[in-house]
């Protein structure tokens, strides 16, 4: 059975229904989904000291959750980032966890797609979705999440990495229907 975490980032309980529409489809698509709702656990901001590269590889100096989150990370087949737009990005809640994801890569550099990068650390890497929720729709902010959430799954290597946007216009079976469209593709990599 694959696996599936889904990061919770938002701050309130605005989006419990689009949580619940996820989980379903999930498990309906064969998953066993894991659901964290990270205002509800401790995670320190990284303090960007790379211990986690040279003095404790692969792990985080910081002993809290964050550790947690990073295993259950290199555990899993597909990681749902699930956060609302915030200028474009991701909620401090979540930010502070996809930072924490630092201990999953090497400092050693690779050249990839003509770009320079970190080399992987496990051989099996997660697919990324990343569900990000605005009150209407906003091109700019759209663009913005669109393209920041590509540059994160590139780094982390993900093998399937979608960012997908519900906002109040859309209805549930259309995000639904979006939603596993990209699932069938995470499926097909596996």
């Amino acid at each position: 059975m694959m696996k599936a975490l889904l990061l919770d980032g938002n701050l309130k309980n605005d989006f419990d229904m689009i949580h619940s529409l996820l989980i379903e489809e999930l498990e309906r698509n064969g998953f066993e989904v894991e659901s964290i709702l990270l205002r509800e656990v401790k995670v320190a901001a990284c303090q960007g000291c790379f211990d986690c590269w040279v003095k404790t590889p692969g792990e985080c100096k910081t002993d809290d959750y964050g550790r947690d989150v990073a295993k259950k990370m290199v555990q899993s087949n597909l990681i749902i980032h699930f956060t609302p737009i915030t200028f474009g990005g991701y909620s401090s809640e979540l930010k502070k966890v996809i930072d924490r994801f630092i201990p999953t890569i090497l400092p050693f550099f690779i050249k990839r797609n003509g770009e320079i990068h970190h080399k992987y650390r496990y051989e099996k890497r997660a697919s990324i979705i990343a569900v990000g929720v605005l009150d209407k729709s906003d091109e700019e902010k759209e663009a913005i999440f669109k393209e920041l959430v590509y540059r994160n799954s590139l780094n982390m290597g993900a093998p399937v990495h979608e960012a997908i946007i519900y906002t109040n216009n859309l209805s549930k079976n259309d995000f639904i229907g979006e939603f596993t469209k990209i699932l069938n593709k995470v499926e097909g990599t596996a």
